[in-house]
């Protein structure tokens, strides 16, 4: 048997943390993360994920930079 995985509870998810559930979304992966866990992705969809966080993180910065 699997281990049982405890729902993922939105209202808990720290700020932080809520940029790569929205990008899950946009790809597609977000009921099978909540259904599942992280864990149930490939190392292609974390690390795609992953590279769009990236990207908009440095998007982010750069503007808020630009606006100083």
């Amino acid at each position: 048997m699997g281990k049982t995985r405890k729902p993922i509870d939105l209202s808990k998810v720290k700020p932080e943390d809520m940029m790569k559930y929205e990008i899950a979304k946009e790809l597609g992966l977000f009921d099978q993360v909540l259904r599942e866990g992280w864990g149930s992705l490939s190392a292609k969809e974390t690390g795609r994920i992953g590279g769009i966080m990236t990207r908009k993180r440095k998007a982010m910065e750069k503007q808020m930079n630009h606006h100083d």
